[in-house]
């Protein structure tokens, strides 16, 4: 079994070794007695500073640590303990957990490695051996946030839709359950949660003709408890359906049901245990464009919503929807944090999340009243939140299913907020936001019909709203796409100070009794800042994209901290080409980063990256296959292989393809799928050949386009 590189931290500073363990020597290294973790100690995690046991650190998921050993006058002599290097070069987004001196981390492709969480030793690695052809299922790369601990077990819901229960002292599976219909566009990416010994996962697919649910699974069995589902079926259930989508029935119209409705659970969740609520995030509708999803309007219950649930029995108690009828991709799946703020002289027990559409907003977390509400970055598609009826005042072109025109929105797709973790600071009052700066232009298309073979079902024209050539255009609009730390009060409902970033996509963050709020940055540095005024006072270079939150723990006396970094996910796929273009490309070098104060490690040397040359060959084809492979490309490759052919460093620049050579071998790829187990699958049940070869035309179109245009210096 190779486990890679392993660095640790001793005395006598870092010994870096190349590691070849075998199965009887993992054992060997296990202690023989794993402790318990039970409901008494989730209840208290937010007391246990040598622990990180569950995803947000404590089910109200502050991100808060009191450890004060590393604090703002000492954490400059913070240094690398120990680094260990993860065997897949995708998207890293998971949060570990720290048990009784263990390590547990998730990676790319679902993946999941154990250490010794004081030297960096590898203990146990498990792979769940996910199809690479699930990869295409995947909107947002192939990316996992993490495991859940209950008992002697872990759980870990894969990309390929399972939950399986590990046993944590071996990492050897003890259960695995099948969650979703694996012939339909499910994944799973979320970390799951466990209350009372009852595993919680939700889902993703909202853009692939989906229906979202959140299930309920016995720790011990793997038996399904419960399912909540999130929005309405088809007809023919509505006599059987609970009382909740009764109600939500009444806010749909059309035939909704036919492209799944959406609402999918992918990330967030929190809990209350003296309330006994379970709170979840629920995603964007399918499809997008609510004039295709629900023609004539509609709230479209229960998307873009907070929803309250008994986590015993799956029961609907509340919701609270941010986004009345969605058409923007506007999900309520960002992270949920439990607080009690002083507000008017009286403590209230609050729920606060800001989710993609802009607003940062406090809610009665018992009767999901809405308390107040702010915009926390830039945004036109409202005038404001009534609070009275805690509805947002949509401007009528905001609505561009029912106007027929452009509309170009802040924030866009990828939100305010996406799913990188807040942190709280109660001492401060201050949540700390990874905020994204960004415009989307969504352009209704006319007749826009769905398609269940691995087409994003967004309904609109996804090739419209390309960046042109054009390298003033590009780096203008690279320059207005911006990233921040904003330490956000939420009683004020305003920003106290910010952190600037030239671009989005950066981590999430860790608050800490030190009083220091740490972060990670799409540019690939480390840093801490005070939780006061936001002065840096730290920094270490990670030579990547750190796009995951870190957390904190101590172990004989001693605080650490622990970061997984990797450059990925849906930014960098997509739209990141472009604006990388405009700072210097990050490239992914996954690691999992461990730091104390007074240790001296070294990463190696950062590597250059290398990049094929733009060599394309002369283009022949004709504009008929210029203007339909630019609307397939859009539909097809633009979420993985970037916009307007402009590739990422994670995946194939496909302008840099020696593919593009030959019309047989890009068929045999892009039409048969012969890369299938590697994530690229066939397009034969969506494309003819026909148009597939008119992708290849554009693509050599827009290579010959940039080539020329840097030969110019542009």
């Amino acid at each position: 079994m190779n486990l890679g590189k392993w660095a640790a931290g001793a005395a006598m500073g870092i010994a870096l070794a190349s590691c070849q363990t075998t199965g009887e020597e993992l054992a060997q290294a296990v202690p023989a007695q794993v402790g318990s973790v039970d409901g008494a100690d989730l209840l208290s995690a937010a007391a246990n500073n040598a622990n990180w046991l569950t995803y947000g650190r404590d089910y109200a998921e502050q991100r808060y640590s009191p450890l004060a050993q590393i604090n703002a006058g000492n954490v400059g002599q913070l240094g690398l303990a120990w680094y260990a290097d993860m065997d897949t070069a995708r998207g890293q987004e998971a949060t570990p957990l720290v048990i009784d001196g263990q390590l547990f981390v998730t990676t790319a492709w679902s993946k999941v490695k154990a250490y010794d969480a004081t030297t960096g030793a590898p203990l146990w690695e498990y792979d769940p051996q996910v199809p690479g052809a699930t990869a295409v299922k995947a909107c947002c790369d192939v990316v996992n946030r993490g495991v859940a601990a209950w008992g002697d077990k872990l759980f870990l819901g894969t990309l390929d839709g399972r939950l399986i229960a590990l046993d944590r002292a071996t990492g050897e599976e003890v259960w695995s359950e099948v969650t979703v219909d694996q012939s339909m566009a499910y994944t799973i990416t979320g970390a799951p949660r466990v209350i009372d010994g009852k595993v919680i996962i939700g889902n993703g697919g909202a853009e692939y003709t989906t229906r979202g649910y959140v299930s309920a699974y016995d720790a011990e069995t793997g038996e399904m408890l419960w399912r909540f589902y999130t929005v309405p079926g088809a007809p023919d259930e509505a006599a059987s359906e609970p009382a909740h989508l009764a109600a939500a029935r009444e806010t749909w119209n059309g035939e909704w049901w036919k492209l799944g409705g959406g609402g999918t659970v992918w990330d967030s969740m929190a809990y209350d245990a003296e309330l006994d609520l379970l709170y979840i995030g629920v995603g964007n509708g399918s499809p997008w464009n609510q004039a295709y999803r629900s023609p004539g309007g509609g709230d479209n219950l229960y998307l873009s919503s907070i929803v309250a649930l008994r986590p015993s029995t799956g029961e609907y108690v509340w919701h609270y929807q941010t986004t009345p009828g969605d058409t923007w991709d506007f999900t309520a799946t960002q992270h949920i944090m439990l607080a009690d703020l002083e507000i008017d002289g009286e403590v209230r027990e609050v729920l606060m999340q800001a989710p993609k559409n802009g607003f940062f907003y406090v809610i009665d977390r018992a009767t999901g009243e809405l308390i107040s509400a702010n915009n926390y970055v830039a945004q036109n598609w409202t005038t404001g939140i009534d609070m009275e009826t805690g509805r947002p005042i949509v401007v009528p072109e905001a609505r561009y299913g029912d106007t027929g025109a452009p509309f170009v929105s802040t924030p866009g797709a990828g939100g305010g907020h996406n799913w990188h973790p807040m942190a709280y600071h109660p001492a401060e009052g201050l949540v700390f936001i990874p905020a994204i700066e960004a415009a989307f232009p969504y352009v209704p298309e006319e007749d826009w019909e769905p398609d269940p073979n691995y087409g994003f079902n967004v309904g609109i024209d996804q090739s419209a709203g390309f960046l042109p050539a054009d390298p003033e255009i590009r780096a203008a609009s690279a320059a207005a796409t911006k990233g921040a730390l904003i330490a956000w009060d939420p009683v004020a409902q305003e920003e106290r100070w910010r952190v600037q970033y030239p671009g989005p996509w950066n981590g999430g963050a860790l608050a800490t009794g030190g009083g220091l709020v740490f972060q990670g940055t799409a540019a690939g540095n480390m840093a801490a800042y005070s939780v006061t005024d936001g002065a840096e006072l730290w920094r270490f270079r990670a030579q990547t994209g750190v796009v995951a939150p870190p957390i904190t723990y101590m172990i004989d006396g001693e605080q650490y901290l622990a970061v997984l970094a990797g450059w990925g996910g849906i930014w960098p796929l997509a739209p990141g080409g472009f604006l990388n273009e405009t700072s210097g490309p990050v490239q992914n070098i996954s690691r999992l980063l461990v730091f104390k104060l007074g240790a001296s490690g070294e990463l190696p040397p950062e590597p250059e990256l290398v990049r094929l040359p733009l060599d394309p060959p002369a283009f022949r084809g004709s504009e008929e296959q210029v203007a339909s492979g630019t609307y397939d490309y859009g539909r097809y490759c633009a979420a993985c292989h970037g916009d307007n052919a402009v590739g990422s460093t994670v995946l194939p620049d496909l302008r840099r393809s020696a593919v593009l050579q030959s019309e047989q071998v890009w068929q045999t790829i892009v039409h048969d799928g012969a890369l299938e187990q590697r994530g690229m699958v066939g397009f034969s049940k969506s494309l003819s050949a026909d148009r597939i070869e008119a992708i290849r035309q554009f693509v050599i179109f827009r290579a010959n386009q940039d080539k020329e245009l840097e030969q110019r210096g542009g």
